[in-house]
């Protein structure tokens, strides 16, 4: 298949199947090594390349980016982060000149996410840096080299404008996704690749017919209404976070936890949803607030409550053909917080994942909802501790009575992550924990010492 687009400033056509990583066309037929394969899943920001189309530059990962995502943007990589004559970018010279570098593996990603933020004008280096893994160098020198590069000037080599250019495999619409996958029912949607990315570089599985979702510009809207939000399923978790930061600060603080910057720029709403994981972290939050799917087969379409959608462990409530088009929030639910625990604050598969939203009325409990991943086979509400909250004060008393009931909703795994034990009681904790934060405790775990 020809795949045209923009490589450090210069039209290319890459003949490449669309399963083919960026990373392995890069370093295989270009030569181009700088770019490294590290984990090659995602985690540690070797890869990190500079992509550019009609919403941006994002930082991305190569390694779990396929060729048939590229069509028609362009493509920055650490070699092309320097003028055509030699000139280094601001961020290159300041990591020179703070000795931001030891071994050097990490540093063409850390070079290539630094330039990314610093054409986008951004100052949060913890947060832009938080995807590129250093072991030796340590982050001191390198958030230096980035804080000192800040206010120098974008060079002018950095201003990509992408060649137009078809897009092979990738409906334009989702009146086209819908007539494809009916056609291939068993063909793989692909949108971010942060998921399906993995089939391929660690399952090594062939895709067969696969569909690209970038350019179905009709579900990558949000719709803000006075009360709801709607996600369209292309929405990157980048512009969930920012669209439900005000709403739901807990739930964007968790965003913001659960993928580094090059993941959330990739990742979609939707796709973290269809996949049906059971350690998903989006499907807790979103169920606490009582979110409502929406699903499309052909030209029919049809609305689901999220937690409906979970049928058992591998399966979901969607027919061969079916995809989902997006899903709803309701605003104002200023009780609604989101918990979660992995051994790594940042960028972790989570042990447990809690949303909770409870509505207190007059110092008595009228609604509940709680909901958990790592549970169980699939994302799942807590309703036996619900009903023993519901019609109850809302007092210490109470939520000591419902933590028992936790046993009655959950039988945990034993896995790498955790023991059944363990997860049973983190869950309960994080109710206690849910208490105490409405009661106007602090309740931040990098902010409490002993």
């Amino acid at each position: 298949m020809d795949i045209t687009f923009l490589l450090n400033g210069e039209t290319v056509t890459a003949q490449a199947a669309p399963t083919v990583t960026l990373l392995d066309w890069l370093r295989i037929e270009r030569g181009l090594r700088g770019t490294k394969e590290g984990c090659n899943e995602g985690d540690c920001g070797a890869c990190t390349v500079m992509v550019t189309d009609a919403s941006g530059a994002r930082s991305l990962n190569a390694c779990i980016l396929f060729m048939g995502q590229l069509a028609g943007k362009a493509v920055r990589t650490v070699e092309g982060i320097a003028g055509p004559d030699g000139s280094l970018h601001p961020v290159q010279q300041a990591m020179v000149d703070h000795h931001g570098s030891q071994c050097g593996f990490c540093t063409p990603g850390f070079v290539v996410s630094m330039a990314t933020a610093h054409l986008n004008g951004r100052s949060d280096h913890d947060d832009q840096l938080a995807g590129n893994l250093c072991r030796c160098t340590g982050y001191a020198p390198i958030v230096r080299a980035a804080q000192a590069a800040a206010d120098a000037p974008v060079p002018v080599w950095m201003h990509d404008n992408a060649p137009a250019a078809a897009t092979p495999l990738a409906p334009s619409s989702a009146d086209g996704l819908a007539a494809w996958y009916l056609d291939h029912p068993d063909g793989t949607l692909i949108a971010g690749a942060t998921d399906v990315g993995l089939w391929v570089t660690k399952q090594f599985r062939d895709l067969g017919h696969v569909a690209f979702l970038h350019a179905c510009t009709d579900l990558q809207t949000i719709e803000v209404m006075d009360n709801a939000i709607r996600f369209g399923a292309g929405v990157t978790m980048t512009q969930v976070l920012d669209a439900v930061a005000d709403d739901y600060p807990s739930y964007a603080a968790m965003i913001r936890r659960y993928g580094s910057v090059q993941v959330r720029n990739a990742a979609t709403i939707g796709g973290n949803i269809a996949n049906g994981s059971p350690i998903g972290d989006n499907p807790p939050a979103l169920i606490a607030l009582g979110a409502t799917l929406h699903l499309r087969r052909g030209d029919v379409q049809r609305d689901v409550a999220l937690e409906d959608y979970f049928v058992a462990y591998g399966k979901q409530d969607r027919a061969p053909g079916e995809f989902v088009t997006g899903v709803t929030i309701p605003r104002g639910r200023d009780a609604h917080r989101v918990y979660k625990l992995s051994k790594r604050f940042d960028q972790d598969i989570s042990a447990v994942c809690g949303g909770f939203d409870v509505t207190v009325a007059d110092g008595i409990v009228t609604a509940a909802r709680i909901a958990f991943g790592g549970m169980a086979g699939l994302p799942k509400r807590a309703a036996a501790v619900e009903a023993v909250l519901l019609g109850q004060p809302w007092s210490a008393q109470t939520i000591a009575a419902a933590l028992p009931a936790f046993a009655d909703d959950f039988q945990p795994l034993d896995d790498m992550r955790a023991s059944a034990a363990y997860r049973l009681e983190a869950a309960q904790n994080m109710l206690q924990r849910y208490f105490a934060d409405l009661s106007g405790a602090s309740v931040d775990v990098r902010g409490i010492s002993a």
